[in-house]
């Protein structure tokens, strides 16, 4: 992670509400090639499930096939990026210069996935999604660094127990490389409540896997602090 970071908090929060520029979006994710390759395989492969138009009585539907599954992915980006970018915007109470360049730089990367995914899922991206962050005390540091641990944790099982359900490689390949980044977090975020937590046994398992949830358990929990109703009836099991 760059320590070379701006000092003006509310530019950076500023400027991580809204859309990326192309510049910045290719110069983050460094996959320009990458997101043409998605955008237009995600138009060519969409299997219905009407994803992006809304929320009807079942709630915003993520649709069926690979789309469904990247705009789950998508949607639990949407809850990253928002969480990161309000703690940015309000620091916590004894928070370190290294803490506060670490999590900026965190929320950079979780506004990045967002933004690939929404742009290379195109029309058939979901609506942005309504967060209710009312049981995070974001003046605590514990608050914030747990809520930042169950979010990370959460994000890498969801990865890895929707990568199998992909059938399209070059979805997998990025599923991949943003799964790593969230790994990354996740590390950090654990050994910065306990040092020498990254890679505890209750996320790594005796054959040194990490744990993999799928999209129902997932979105159980991350259902807490997203207030729009998720319908991911239609994804695929298998």
């Amino acid at each position: 992670m760059s320590n070379n970071l701006k000092e003006d908090v509310p530019g950076i929060v500023q400027d991580a509400t809204r859309p990326l520029s192309r510049r910045k979006f290719f110069g983050i994710m460094g996959a320009g090639s990458a997101l043409v390759v998605v955008a237009a395989s995600c138009r060519k492969d969409h299997m219905g499930g009407n994803p992006g138009k809304g929320q009807g009585n079942g709630g915003v539907n993520l649709g069926s096939g690979d789309i469904g599954v990247l705009n789950y992915a998508y949607a639990l980006e949407q809850l990253e990026a928002a969480f990161y970018t309000q703690v940015v915007k309000t620091p916590y109470s004894g928070i370190s210069a290294m803490e506060k360049a670490y999590l900026t730089d965190i929320m950079y990367h979780e506004v990045a996935h967002r933004e690939f995914l929404k742009a290379a899922l195109s029309s058939m991206a979901i609506p942005g999604l309504e967060v209710d962050f009312s049981k995070i005390d974001f003046s605590s540091r514990n608050s914030v660094l747990g809520t930042s641990k169950a979010f990370e944790d959460l994000g890498v099982s969801a990865y890895n127990g929707a990568g199998q359900l992909l059938t399209n490689p070059d979805y997998l390949t990025i599923a991949g490389k943003i799964v790593s980044v969230e790994a990354r977090h996740a590390a950090w975020i654990r050994d910065m409540i306990t040092p020498g937590s990254f890679g505890g046994t209750d996320v790594v398992d005796m054959n040194g896997l990490d744990v993999q949830r799928d999209p129902n358990s997932v979105l159980a929990i991350a259902g807490t602090y997203i207030k729009t109703k998720i319908d991911a009836s239609n994804l695929p099991t298998s």
